[in-house]
């Protein structure tokens, strides 16, 4: 399993499980933060956006993932105050130019982007920037591959590796230890992928089970100490979070910490917030793909109904998303693509 996203779209674009032999078989993961984010978080930014008085600020995809009646985007054309940035730091100008404005940072993604936000909320609070507001929805690698393992065969992992860049190599030890699977964390380039693949057979061959570094370039067993104390300034550990097509996992995610509810958009806009559960569509598998249960050509609706302009499913939204990466690369073809020669 390649945990990331960003594997799936790199062994897709260049054909690399076509290269393999049939026994080496790419299964799709729960590593795309868009992907995994259920409706009720979606619904809720859409409920803070409703606000007069409120902004709501997001990166990338999110604005496109379907909420159980709408999307931020949807919203955005109805003339909502929706901005999309590319700097989690935009959001400080766009206070600035707001005064009279709750701007509300919609903050996403795993360990890879969580110091972003924490280093975000150490600038708001340090410049007393007081119409700044968080909506925390970052989570973590580890905990959701220990749930899918319960319910998926999977021999091996393709470790994240900017995830790994900030959390470290380290925090896929217990995964190896539990169920003496081995972890490679690997680049995102084609050789890197083919390099993290052979290193995985040779530790099969040796009859090993370890966690290793392809990526050592950038990747290091601790991982960048610096990035990690700042999130445990700002940040605590959940006692669960919801993952869209996985269920309740426990400590996956974080909260911001009780002395900053100041600015935590959860408690000053609570009366705004449903946190009723809402199930993806009744034909979308998102949730099996997620698991490693099923692959996008399994969905009856992936290519037809479910196309990048019209997703029915946040895998099909997200630019990591496994469902997106069929869809470029094989024009949304309902043919497995390391099985099927006429691909």
């Amino acid at each position: 399993m390649e945990i990331c996203g960003g594997h799936t779209h790199t062994i897709m674009r260049y054909g690399l499980q076509r290269l393999l032999p049939i026994e080496i078989n790419f299964i799709h993961g729960p590593g795309c933060p868009v992907c995994v984010m259920p409706k009720e978080r979606i619904d809720q930014a859409i409920a803070l956006a409703q606000g007069e008085r409120n902004i709501v600020v997001t990166l990338g995809d999110l604005i496109r993932v379907p909420g159980s009646i709408s999307s931020l985007q949807k919203e955005r054309a109805k003339g909502k105050n929706i901005a999309v940035v590319y700097s989690p730091f935009d959001t400080i100008s766009i206070a600035h130019q707001n005064k009279d404005k709750n701007i509300i940072f919609i903050a996403i993604g795993f360990e890879t982007t969580t110091p972003m936000t924490a280093s975000l909320i150490e600038r708001v609070l340090s410049n007393k920037i007081k119409n700044v507001f968080f909506h925390i929805n970052h989570v973590m690698v580890p905990p959701p591959i220990k749930a899918i393992m319960i319910g998926a065969k999977i021999d091996a992992f393709i470790g994240p590796s900017h995830v790994s860049v900030i959390a470290g190599a380290k925090i896929y030890q217990e995964l190896v230890t539990n169920y003496k699977t081995p972890v490679v964390v690997t680049g995102f380039e084609p050789v890197d992928v083919l390099d993290g693949v052979y290193r995985i057979v040779k530790q099969f061959k040796e009859t090993k089970a370890e966690v290793e570094i392809q990526y050592n370039r950038a990747v290091t067993w601790e991982g960048n100490k610096t990035a990690q104390g700042l999130i445990d300034k700002y940040l605590d550990i959940k006692e669960s979070v919801r993952w869209r097509g996985i269920g309740d996992i426990p400590k996956s995610g974080y909260c911001l910490k009780k002395e900053f509810s100041q600015i935590d958009a959860e408690i000053v806009f609570k009366e705004m917030l449903s946190y009723e559960p809402i199930d993806d569509h009744k034909l979308c598998i998102c949730g099996d793909i997620l698991r490693g249960i099923k692959k996008p050509f399994d969905c009856t609706v992936f290519g037809n109904a479910c196309k990048p302009d019209s997703p029915i499913g946040a895998c099909m939204v997200s630019n990591e998303g496994a469902c997106s990466a069929y869809y470029k690369y094989y024009k949304g073809s309902a043919l497995d693509p390391q099985r099927d020669s006429s691909l």
